[in-house]
């Protein structure tokens, strides 16, 4: 483990094998934890980094408005620090709204993009995501991160044999700090990128859970907005799918990585 200090903020982050980088990007109140089980495989054929976001995990919870585009300038100084450079960026949830704006801010630095369980913009076109956004922000203001685990828990692992799983979202959201979780979920609020879209010029494979918040016509709508993007859908999961199908996602992911890079993964060293 490691610890970075950029401008205004310390981050942390892990590094496992050689070869060309890949960036992986975890979601919402979580941590690059997020990847322990599919860091292992990756790493057999990659150079993989880990961070934890600006007021996650183990990295540096400053004051501030937090958002997207600074998570994501966080990354790109990161990634620069460490002479990374044409990086492969993999993004779950909030890591995949960080992988879009860094791929559009930072054209020169992404090689190609998985988006999973993600989408270019958080904002609420209809009545039923305007609901949703005000009862996220009442249960968050009321319950903290501890209560809003509860919530959140059952909906990410519903089966009865997924109780390990639950309780490790339990212990992990329950740790967030409340102020920096509080700024973290409300910064991603209103963001969105989707008028950039037609501009992203990398491949992207968008992955979809069977179980995720949002349905798949809406990945397959953005999707058709990207000039090189293909989709992959997860069966019998939901949207933490690096935790409950690890293997198939890894799958998916190594697919995609050798059909861009031409080769296989251990064939071209360096960053």
């Amino acid at each position: 483990m490691s610890t970075l200090q950029l401008d205004g903020v310390s981050l942390h982050y892990e590094e496992a094998g050689r070869g060309i980088p890949v960036l992986l990007l975890h979601g919402l109140g979580s941590s690059g934890s997020d990847w322990e089980w599919v860091v292992p495989r990756l790493a057999n054929g990659y150079r993989v980094v880990v961070p934890d976001a600006r007021g996650h995990g183990r990295s540096g919870k400053p004051p501030g408005v937090y958002g997207v585009p600074l998570f994501s300038r966080d990354i790109a100084a990161l990634c620069d620090a460490l002479g990374l450079s044409r990086v492969h960026v993999v993004g779950l949830s909030m890591g995949g709204m960080m992988g879009f704006q860094l791929a559009l801010d930072r054209p020169d630095l992404v090689r190609s993009l998985v988006i999973v369980n993600s989408g270019p913009e958080v904002v609420a076109r209809t009545l039923r995501r305007k609901f949703e956004f005000a009862t996220r922000r009442v249960l968050l203001r009321l319950l903290g991160p501890k209560g809003l685990a509860k919530v959140l828990a059952p909906r990410l692992f519903p089966k009865p044999e997924q109780a390990a799983l639950r309780e490790r979202v339990l212990t992990g959201i329950s740790a967030n700090d409340p102020d920096a979780y509080r700024r973290a979920t409300l910064g991603l609020l209103g963001w969105s990128v989707m008028e950039r879209l037609p501009d992203l010029r990398c491949p992207v494979l968008v992955v979809h859970s069977e179980r995720d918040y949002t349905p798949l016509s809406a990945k397959q709508a953005y999707a058709g907005l990207l000039s090189d993007a293909r989709l992959h859908v997860l069966t019998d999961s939901g949207h933490a799918a690096p935790l409950d199908q690890p293997g198939p996602l890894t799958d998916a992911v190594e697919d995609f990585l050798r059909a861009v890079d031409g080769a296989a993964p251990g064939g071209a060293l360096g960053a």
